[in-house]
């Protein structure tokens, strides 16, 4: 039952489908989460304030209860209009789905990458579809984003007829780069937040010990500072250590940047009951340091950030594979 099901699930994945009908539920993550140690995020004031119910940022600024500074995130409100929304997932729904884990369909576009022997080619990456090309531009308006060349972006749905979901996990660091971006459409969600106190080896944490910090804990991209020498992992390392849960509201429509602390020191997953509807979100990558200008490994991180510069017409290319 470990191996991969027709749900698309495997090992200790599960969704509804599997759980239900191929008898997977032993292998359901069972969570548990104090909710009386929750704080929840709010975008206007950049705080954590208690409570586990994220629309109470709504009630800024008349927030109550105790507030928590939680560095390393960005949200903006409204990165989409509605009207390009709309467009977008109309040319989303246009190309194939492939099936994924814990109940999600995904479209995936960047280069091959083995996170456990830590290698990366170029496989069939060519680009990205060009609908979505004005999403990476719009990125250059956000200052935390300066200088963000994307290498990998990937379209996750989450169904709630299949019990989607991802387990808690921290982002690769040997190879993505300190800034998360994701694009939140169809619904609102929630991204929680749990602190890592694990082993630095697990997400190749400890790759991020070989580079410096490029945003700082302000959101100030500081690319090419000295940041006191310190590595992205020390200079982002919590100064209270934290035994609390964020939960950080992810509006449809909306912009959300982890980077810092809550890229290196948290996990963050979305939880089954936080999927109401359907959603999709598009999910974007950058380069480590070594495989930019000037890294150890900038010459396969030419080829890879070259072939991320093209942009094709996804009709163009669903024609082709027809004929």
């Amino acid at each position: 039952m470990t191996k991969p099901r027709p749900c698309g699930c495997k090992g200790c994945r599960t969704c509804l489908i599997c759980e239900t009908q191929y008898g997977a539920d032993n292998f359901k993550l069972k969570l548990e989460l104090d909710k009386n140690k929750s704080y929840v995020y709010c975008p206007l004031c950049n705080k954590a304030w208690q409570g586990w119910d994220v629309d109470s940022y709504k009630e800024h600024p008349n927030h109550s209860g105790k507030a928590l500074d939680y560095p390393g995130v960005y949200i903006q409100l409204d990165f989409l209009s509605e009207n390009e929304e709309t467009e977008l997932m109309k040319n989303i729904d246009e190309m194939p789905w492939d099936t994924s884990q814990s109940g999600r369909r995904k479209q995936n576009f960047g280069p091959k990458t083995n996170f456990k022997k830590k290698k990366i080619v170029l496989g069939q990456f060519n680009g990205f579809p060009e609908f979505s090309e004005y999403l990476q531009k719009r990125f250059e308006t956000v200052d935390c984003l300066k200088n963000y060349e994307v290498i990998e972006q990937c379209s996750l749905e989450y169904d709630p007829s299949k019990g989607a979901s991802i387990d808690p996990h921290i982002d690769d660091c040997w190879i993505w780069g300190e800034r998360i971006v994701t694009v939140n459409c169809l619904s609102d969600s929630v991204l929680t937040m749990m602190p890592y106190k694990g082993d630095v080896k697990k997400y190749n944490l400890e790759s991020a010990e070989e580079f410096k910090a490029i945003v700082s804990k302000d959101g100030e991209f500081i690319m090419n500072s000295d940041r006191d020498g310190l590595s992205a992992f020390q200079a982002s390392r919590p100064i209270i250590d934290k035994d609390e849960i964020v939960r950080i509201p992810m509006p449809r429509r909306s912009l959300l940047v982890l980077y810092g602390e809550a890229r290196y020191h948290w996990e963050h997953c979305v939880l089954r009951d936080d999927i109401l509807s359907r959603r999709v979100c598009i999910a974007y990558r950058e380069f480590t340091p070594p495989y930019l200008p000037n890294g150890k490994h900038q010459e396969i991180g030419d080829i890879i950030r070259s072939e991320a510069k093209i942009f094709w017409n996804h009709k163009e290319r669903l024609r082709k594979v027809e004929c």
